[in-house]
């Protein structure tokens, strides 16, 4: 077992015994179902990054979260692994933050998961990502776990949310971190810090003797019983496991109206550096890049009041006509252009008009761009939350297309917007992809 790298040793509590799970592998998620047809609560275990080169198996066939996912599922909840770009390297964060954003999309719509019940889950390196979820804190996540966590982006690296600071925003969110007392220094400085900072918010379980990644390298009880603890408080945090009064043991949120990301963005935190190589260690729970196949974002319209980041006009748009052009071309040759690149922007359409924010960022790409008619532009599924989360809150998406053409490889429609209360002409382009939006371009 010593000759194996420390990603393929057996999980520390070995071959569990118990009822029947089934695996289902959707794309690059692998959902882990327990017995019966009840909808309950689940679980995404998410793995860190990077692993060395060519590492045999991708994270989801790990024994660590086969394990994981297994234990769970046989305690009731529905739990599911997902493998995301992190495992090729921290460069990657942006793009794995984005696939695991999908991952949740499509695990909260399967038929046995209740929507409103979700536990997040991050391991190593993804702790990088559990920033954004501790500072937007959705109403269906009910838990957020962390197992020797990453909390420092390393040098030359973009900043996604930085959990320090905003661990506690949300008092009604539980956190559990688990605890390496051989931690590597490097990831045990920014550990002590999130937990200065997280105060009584946090629920911590330490295991004294456990290197990073104790759940394969020590094969101890004070590793299985740390494990064991962890999946426990997962399980009753998704009210799994009923209270004295047969009530859930975590009440969901209370409803919300807008939220106030503090989100970083690298536009607005530093200058971006040049791509850093990994130099490090490898840390030792990853595996191989994978580019996620999961259902992803859609956006429709978006409000021209939205925080956005100033930005050169791009060029994927250049060799469209000018606005004049445009609108003659559309006055003197209107199609109603039935393709299907205009019918995956009518089901974005349809999504912004029911108010469905999941569904409508379902039809974008995770790295898709929306440029504003004032040279400010948006880039990646997370700023489109952010920009029109307020928008769905408020139940203010409403635009009305009144023509609409194809030029070349985009659907061109004449709007009228009444997102900010007074109507507002102007021209959207769309560019559609593998049946999802692209580019999106606003001309007043």
């Amino acid at each position: 077992m010593t000759d194996l790298p420390a990603y393929l040793r057996p999980f520390v509590l070995g071959e569990l015994g118990g009822p029947e799970v089934r695996v289902d592998r959707l794309g690059k998620l692998d959902i882990y179902r327990p017995t019966g047809s009840a909808r309950t609560g689940a679980i995404l275990f998410v793995h860190g990054g990077p692993a060395p080169p060519d590492p045999g198996a991708t994270p989801r066939d790990w024994p660590v979260f086969k394990g994981y996912a297994t234990a769970a599922a046989r305690r009731g909840a529905v739990a599911a692994v997902v493998d995301h770009s992190l495992i090729g390297g921290l460069d990657k964060l942006s793009t794995a933050a984005d696939e695991v954003e999908a991952a949740i999309g499509v695990l909260r719509s399967d038929p046995r998961v209740d929507p409103d019940r979700v536990v997040l889950w991050f391991f190593s390196g993804a702790g990088l990502l559990a920033g954004e979820w501790l500072d937007s804190r959705p109403d269906w996540l009910r838990g957020v776990a962390l197992t020797y966590p990453l909390l420092a982006t390393p040098p030359g690296v973009d900043d996604l949310v930085n959990a320090a600071e905003v661990i506690g925003k949300h008092k009604d969110l539980p956190v559990l971190l688990t605890r390496a007392g051989l931690e590597r220094a490097e990831l045990a400085g920014p550990v002590a810090e999130f937990v200065s900072a997280g105060g009584t918010a946090l629920d911590i379980i330490d295991v004294p003797k456990g290197h990073h990644g104790f759940d394969m390298l020590d094969h101890t009880e004070e590793s299985r019983a740390a494990v064991t603890k962890a999946l426990d408080w997962a399980i009753a945090h998704l009210g799994e496991e009923p209270g004295t009064q047969g009530d859930l043991l975590v009440p969901p949120p209370k409803a919300r109206t807008t939220t106030t990301s503090t989100r970083r963005t690298p536009a607005a935190t530093k200058p971006k550096p040049a791509p850093v190589k990994e130099e490090a260690e490898p840390l030792p729970v990853m595996a191989e890049p994978v580019v996620t196949e999961l259902p992803e974002p859609v956006t429709t319209e978006p409000a021209e009041t939205a925080s956005a980041k100033p930005v050169a006009a791009a060029p994927a748009s250049a060799q469209l006509p000018e606005t004049a052009d445009l609108l003659s071309s559309i006055s003197s040759s209107f199609s109603g252009g039935d393709t299907a690149a205009a019918r995956v922007v009518g089901r974005e359409h349809s999504a912004y008009a029911a108010h469905d924010l999941e569904a409508f960022l379902a039809m974008y790409a995770p790295t898709a761009r929306i440029s504003f008619a004032d040279g400010t532009e948006l880039k990646g599924r997370r700023f489109l939350r952010e920009l029109y989360r307020p928008l769905f809150d408020a139940g203010r998406c409403k635009t009305e297309v009144v023509q609409k053409l194809m030029v070349g490889e985009w659907v061109v429609e004449h709007q009228v917007a009444h997102d900010s209360g007074e109507p507002m002409a102007r021209l959207g382009l769309y560019r559609v992809s593998e049946g999802l939006i692209t580019d999106v371009e606003f001309r007043s």
